[in-house]
Formats: structure tokens, C-alpha cells, sequence
């Protein structure tokens, strides 16, 4: 494992960009017609990075109106999160659901043309994770269709940013790393050899982000015709405006989804490539994203938003006195260890495991009337962890193990929603962003929700439901992929009136 500094030692410094910079350019370019990102998160956990922000878990014309009027300050917000869960679907039905939600979305724009303010511009984010598992190019591919079936404009490339500092993933010379933790701090690994790479429906080979583009189009995009933005250019000048240039002059030649990959190692470098690509689009590019979770933040100019603490979670809610649930699907190495951390420090409260075998069996029903009848009852004394069984259950083909994770979140979601209409709880953690999209579609029912901001610095986000039947309740959106060994009991000591 090669060490961070030396890797990055061929390239220039880093550059001071403040976002306000950013956030001033998006603004003009938006005075003559406002301009707003509609990100397709592939799971809720794109929201982490950003704050103050709309969500949506259904996408009906009239979802996308609700999103687009909401203001700050009297300022429309510059994105709106539209949570598609397509991490969990197969392609076909990804694919559907991608057309269905860009289609409704250019449909509710063009419903704001008799605004005074005019009509809104779209552009579209897919966002996908920044350990490169997902529907890729699929989704990608999707809108851009879509988009051109609507409106007749092409788009001309595909702007790949995986990257995500906040969690590890940083992007150097082209090639995608996790950076090492503990004893392995300050090391980079290449993401094709980490765990992740060997994902049972998303699996990759390569580390190399142009490489990688040609394993995954199945060599429609070979590798050498990848636009790639490395820190000679992202860093070109300290002068922000002259890197904007060479960033976009890079683009230039980009037509017909060509796609092109960033370096990404800070947020400054994300607030560069920013300006570089509002610079593209001031001279007609017509630019799609596929990106990890803060680009968003970067593109649209907002501040890293500070963590919040417990009180700030309930602002303007008061607390139930009931125990909070805590909900944890996720099966990566990072999740298994927080949870047991949580359950080891924790002592007061109750955990309850799903037994994915038992859910699998022909006494599926009964036994999940017992788990709920045992999580309703231990959440009057105080905090329930409930988790799935440890032991991932793998089949023998992507198909079969997307059936046996769908199976098990159902499972899992049943048993939060009956609990929520039951016993409300306090608060509502769910690890894993298969678990936390169900948990928040289905389990609490949510359609439409506010992200107040990040309970750990850019890598976990609370969400306030603004309707349906956990309105006021806090829901903590918390990826399987990121944090330390303490974040899950870091995050839950804030909440928790037992801990």
C-alpha cells in the first residue's frame, strides 16, 4: 500500500477555493433561468455531505413541485434528492424507474414556465457509490435517453466522481483508493482490492477509473477515449479562474456521453472541478454527473455543513420517552464492527436479531410476528438494536442474491413500520443503504423530508420527516461503508435518553 503523501508528491498543491466562489457562479449563471440539480440517489445515503435540502422518496409531477418550492430564506434550493433505491433492483427495472423519475421531473419544470422567475433548467445527477458499486453505465444511459425522448438535447459527456474524502475514497492519477484507517493510516488501497470490488451484484476488476469504464460498458468506452481530469489540471493555476479554463478546455472534445473521470483527493479540488464545469456549461456543454456524495455540496456551492448535536436532532420536536430504534442490514466489515462496539458499550440496551435463515423458511410469518411483538416491548424499557443475522447468506448468481436481500429488508421494513404504528419510537437509526432507503419509503412511510445536516462530520445525515406517520421523529441515514469502529455508538449516545 502506497503511502497518501507520496502518490500525491508528483502533483501541485492543493488549491484554497471558498464555496461562496462557487456558489456565486451557479448564481449567475442562474439569473436569467434558475437551475436546479435533480439527483437520482441510488440509496439515501448521497444525502450525508449536504444539508437544508429536499428529499424525495416518491416522484409524481406533484412530489417534484413540493421540492422545487422550497425555499430557505426565501431562496429556492439549488438540488433536490429524489430517493430511487435502484441499488437494490435489477437493471430492467432500474432502467424503468430512472426514465420514470427523469420524465416527471422535465415534466414539473416545464409546469414553472408562467413563474415570474421562468421556467426551471434541470440537470441530472446520478448518484452512485463511492466504492463504485451500482448500475453503471445503465443509469447514466438511462437519463440521457430520456432526456433527449423529452427535449431533443444530447448530452455531450458523462462527468464519473466517485470520489469522497469525508469516507476514505479519495481519486489520484486517474486511480480510485480507500484510505487506510488505524495502523494503515496515511496508506492508500486501490478499490479493486478491497472488499468492495467482490460486491455479489456489482463486483469490478479494475482500480483504474478509465479501465474500469471499459470493463463495465463492456468495451463501448475503451479506455484511451476517457477524458481524464487528473490534478495537473484540477490544480492547473491557484488562480481558481485559470483552472476553470483548463478544466473545461479538457472537455471540450467531449460529444455523445464521452465520459470523463476527476481526481478528487479534498474539497477544494471538488470546488474546482465545479467552476470548470460551470464553465463548460457557460459554453454549451451538455454534461450529466455519476458521482459519490459530496459533489453535490461542491457543485451547488454550499459550506460543509457542521455535525449537529442531540438537541439540534429534535429542534422544534419533542423527544418521545420511548426507547430509540436502531436498525442495521448492512453486512460489510465496518458495519459488523460498529455494532459491536454499540452492543459491547451499551449495555442498557436491548438487541434483537433477524434470523435471515429463519426468514427464508416456510415459517417466515410467525416468526416475524414474534420479532415485532419483542421489539415493541423492549422499546418501553429503552433502546432496541435490531440486526440481521451476521452470517451472509450468498447465492449462486446476482439474481438470486438480490431476492434474498429484497426478502430480508422487507422483513426488516415490516417490522418498523408495524413497530412505528405500534409504539413510536425516539429516534430512528438504520445502517446500510439498501436498509435505509426501505426503512425510509416504506418503514416510516416518509414522501417527502428535509435533510437538516450531518450527526457526524460529512459521512451521516439526519433527515426530518415533514409528513406521514413518523413526522418529527429524527431518522438517522447511515451508510454500511463509512465511519470508525465508534461512529454507530458515537451517533447513538447523541439520541439516546438511556445511553
Amino acid at each position: 500500500m502506497p503511502l497518501e503523501a507520496d502518490v500525491l508528491a508528483a502533483f501541485p498543491a492543493e488549491v484554497q477555493i471558498p464555496a461562496r466562489l462557487v456558489a456565486d457562479s451557479v448564481a449567475a449563471s442562474s439569473e436569467a433561468s434558475p437551475r436546479v440539480l435533480v439527483v437520482l440517489d441510488d440509496d439515501p445515503t448521497g444525502t450525508q455531505s449536504v444539508s437544508n435540502l429536499p428529499v424525495l422518496t416518491r416522484w409524481e409531477v406533484a412530489d417534484f413541485a413540493w421540492a422545487f418550492g422550497y425555499e430557505v430564506n426565501g431562496q429556492r434550493q439549488r438540488a433536490v434528492y429524489v430517493l430511487t433505491n435502484t441499488r437494490s433492483l435489477d437493471p430492467a427495472e432500474a432502467a424503468a424507474r430512472n426514465e420514470e423519475i427523469v420524465r416527471n421531473a422535465l415534466a414539473a419544470a416545464a409546469s414553472t414556465a408562467g413563474t415570474a422567475e421562468g421556467a426551471l433548467r434541470l440537470s441530472f445527477v446520478s448518484r452512485s457509490d463511492s466504492t463504485l458499486r451500482g448500475h453503471y453505465p445503465l443509469e447514466p444511459d438511462v437519463i440521457a435517453a430520456t432526456v433527449t425522448a423529452v427535449n431533443g438535447e444530447t448530452t455531450d459527456g458523462v462527468v464519473i466522481v466517485p470520489a469522497f474524502p469525508d469516507a476514505g475514497r479519495v481519486t489520484i492519477g486517474g486511480v480510485h483508493f480507500t484510505r487506510g484507517t488505524g495502523e494503515d493510516a496515511g496508506r492508500l488501497t486501490r478499490v479493486a482490492e478491497t472488499e468492495f470490488a467482490r460486491d455479489a451484484s456489482f463486483g469490478f476488476a479494475n482500480s483504474e477509473m478509465a479501465k474500469y469504464v471499459e470493463e463495465k460498458s463492456n468495451g463501448r468506452f475503451p479506455a484511451d477515449s476517457v477524458i481524464v481530469l487528473d490534478l495537473d489540471i484540477i490544480r492547473a493555476s491557484t488562480d481558481p479562474s485559470i483552472s476553470a479554463k483548463a478544466i473545461a478546455d479538457a472537455i471540450d472534445a467531449a460529444t455523445n456521453s464521452t465520459p470523463i473521470v476527476a481526481d478528487i483527493v479534498t474539497e477544494n479540488d471538488l470546488r474546482a472541478l465545479s467552476l470548470g464545469l460551470e464553465e463548460a456549461e457557460r459554453r454549451g456543454k451538455k454534461l450529466l454527473y455519476r458521482v459519490g456524495p459530496p459533489f453535490v455540496r461542491a457543485r451547488i456551492g454550499q459550506e460543509i455543513p457542521t455535525e449537529l448535536s442531540g438537541e439540534e436532532a429534535f429542534a422544534g420536536n419533542t423527544p418521545s420517552e420511548a426507547g430509540g430504534l436502531i436498525v442495521v442490514g448492512s453486512h460489510v466489515g465496518v458495519t459488523t464492527r460498529q455494532l459491536n462496539a454499540l452492543t459491547a458499550q451499551h449495555s442498557a440496551a436491548r438487541i434483537v436479531e433477524i434470523d435471515v435463515e429463519k426468514l427464508l423458511s416456510e415459517n417466515a410469518g410467525e416468526y416475524l410476528d414474534e420479532t415485532v411483538d419483542t421489539v415493541v416491548a423492549a422499546l418501553r424499557g429503552g433502546d432496541v438494536i435490531v440486526h440481521t443475522s451476521r452470517l451472509l447468506i450468498k447465492a449462486s448468481d446476482a439474481a438470486e442474491s438480490l431476492r434474498i436481500a429484497r426478502t430480508v429488508s422487507a422483513a426488516v421494513v415490516a417490522v418498523v413500520n408495524r413497530t412505528l404504528k405500534t409504539f413510536p419510537p425516539r429516534f430512528v437509526i438504520a445502517k446500510g443503504g439498501i436498509t435505509s432507503s426501505d426503512v425510509a419509503a416504506h418503514g416510516l412511510e416518509i414522501r417527502h423530508a428535509i435533510v437538516r445536516g450531518p450527526m457526524l462530520p460529512g459521512i451521516v445525515s439526519l433527515w426530518e420527516p415533514v409528513d406521514g406517520p413518523a413526522k418529527g421523529i429524527p431518522y438517522i441515514v447511515f451508510a454500511g461503508n463509512v465511519g470508525d469502529d465508534q461512529s454507530l455508538a458515537d451517533v447513538t449516545r447523541k439520541l439516546s435518553n438511556t445511553f
